[in-house]
């Protein structure tokens, strides 16, 4: 009896159990169902679209290849990336359709590509069509003053939604870092998909800093001093990689732009079998033009710094530590010296920033001796790097560093952060000789710059000529053959 009790119990329990989860279980399911059908259908109408926007030409038809880029016209490293991207695609698929999605709605695609000749001297061989987004502010990090990640993450996949709903390519290649529009491109759109990643959105670099509490311009000082905001933006930045690695994953072909980015996108996407270092492209032989004897016209020491206005770039280290090289007794000695800050604005943030800066040189009494160059054209930053001494860059944890690379290959001593792409790729020996130099904070900086500053000009001369000999593999011609190896899945 007792055994027939127990059943009887065991029984209404179950029954209990099946009336109250049931209905909800069948709403999920019903709403599942109809996800997947809506999908379905979604993807059925963008085929169909597809197919009414492919050109016949010689009776086949064009093979649709796009670019999801919204800051097009910014004038970075990014950007050049892009247009070298589409002068290799063009070369060796001459009867493709090329399309850009950009935000840049102010400007032309006329003003666009003289843009892109006039800062970075290049210039397609064939037509491009852009494809204007009204929607950027979606991506834009003014817009998200917490969770900016995600809010930027969830924000590119109604960008790209925007972007798709007006071109269905055969072929997508997110070359920006909007991770989240893989899926959407991919299982919606019915493309085949690449990347290339210049900077993962997060990094193991990023939770290490969280969980020892350490401030920087991604970690406010207010949340590394409260225990409780780090462990919840820890578990926040955890599941955030979880899902950025997920979304990361559903690419094809993915390409990153240094070993430092390599090895962070391998942990986050797990996608080794399909991943590979495409280096960026650096316009080498333009700077090696640039006759390699010690400087010239200008008289005392130029140190130029060449990088787009972001907070992560780090400019006011460099003002400091020219400020704190000002007051060293070596610096007594020295010729005149002038510090020149090279790069693009690409919103009125960036423009904010360079006037902080202004204002940082004011209050240490350096704004005599420092000058901002705004979005000038290439002869201009060509000139200015045929004159520099040294070439400064103080980004922590550079994914790459196309600005290195150019100073380098320009004749400029370069001095570094002791991090990332220029620790791992670029600032290395060359042949066992020394290349460059590397520093870490304010006092490394005005140390390293003292010590170039003092050297001869013979051994000046000698370190100049290792590092041009050594930036051979990163031009052009290679990051075309690199490239266009790495992508070929995507044709196939």
């Amino acid at each position: 009896m007792a055994a027939a009790g127990g059943g009887w119990c065991l029984c209404a329990s179950l029954r209990f159990l099946y009336s109250l989860f049931f209905p909800g279980l069948m709403v999920c399911g019903a709403l599942c169902v109809c996800l997947v059908l809506v999908l379905w259908g979604l993807r059925l109408y963008l085929q169909g679209k597809k197919k009414s926007m492919l050109i016949s030409k010689n009776g086949k038809k064009q093979i649709v290849i796009a670019f999801f880029h919204p800051y097009c016209n910014a004038g970075g490293g990014g950007e050049r990336v892009l247009w070298c991207a589409l002068r290799a695609l063009q070369k060796k698929y001459p009867e493709a359709v090329y399309v850009v999605y950009t935000g840049d709605v102010h400007v032309s695609g006329e003003q666009i590509l003289e843009g892109a000749f006039r800062r970075f001297n290049i210039r397609l061989s064939r037509p491009v069509k852009f494809v204007f987004l009204r929607k950027r502010y979606l991506v834009e990090d003014s817009l998200y003053p917490h969770f900016t990640l995600l809010g930027q993450s969830l924000g590119s996949v109604f960008l790209g939604w925007e972007a798709l709903m007006q071109c269905v390519p055969d072929v997508y290649i997110d070359s920006m870092g909007y991770a989240f529009t893989l899926p959407l491109f991919k299982y919606v759109g019915g493309c085949r998909v690449g990347s290339y990643v210049h900077y993962p959105t997060i990094s193991a670099d990023m939770l290490s800093a969280v969980r020892s509490h350490s401030a920087g311009f991604n970690n406010a000082a207010f949340i590394t001093r409260n225990p409780f905001l780090s462990r919840v933006k820890l578990i926040y930045y955890y599941l955030f990689a979880f899902i950025y690695g997920l979304v990361g994953s559903r690419s094809d072909v993915v390409m990153v732009n240094s070993s430092w980015t390599l090895n962070h996108i391998l942990s986050l996407w797990k996608a080794g079998n399909c991943t590979s270092i495409v280096y960026p492209p650096c316009d080498v032989q333009t700077f090696l033009d640039i006759p390699l004897q010690e400087k010239k016209m200008t008289p005392g020491h130029l140190l130029v710094s060449v990088g787009q206005f972001r907070p992560e770039k780090n400019h006011p280290l460099q003002i400091r530590a020219f400020a704190k090289l000002r007051e060293k007794k070596v610096a007594a000695s020295l010729p005149p010296l002038k510090l020149v800050l090279i790069g693009g604005c690409r919103n009125k943030d960036d423009e904010l920033r360079v006037s902080q800066l202004e204002k940082l040189s004011e209050a240490l009494g350096v704004q005599e001796d420092v000058e901002f160059k705004i979005n000038i054209p290439f002869d201009e930053l060509k000139n200015y790097l045929s004159e520099a001494t040294v070439g400064l860059h103080t980004m922590w944890n550079e994914h790459f560093g196309i600005g290195v690379v150019e100073c380098m290959a320009a004749g400029t001593v370069i001095l570094a952060h002791n991090s990332g792409g220029p620790k791992l790729d670029i600032v290395v020996p060359y042949e066992g000789d020394i290349t460059g130099f590397l520093a870490e904070n304010e006092e490394g900086y005005a140390e390293t710059l003292a010590h170039i500053l003092s050297m001869s000009e013979e051994k000046r001369l000698e370190i100049r000529k290792n590092a041009r000999a050594s930036v051979s593999r990163f031009s052009d011609q290679e990051f075309e053959v690199t490239f266009l190896s790495s992508v070929e899945k995507l044709f196939k």
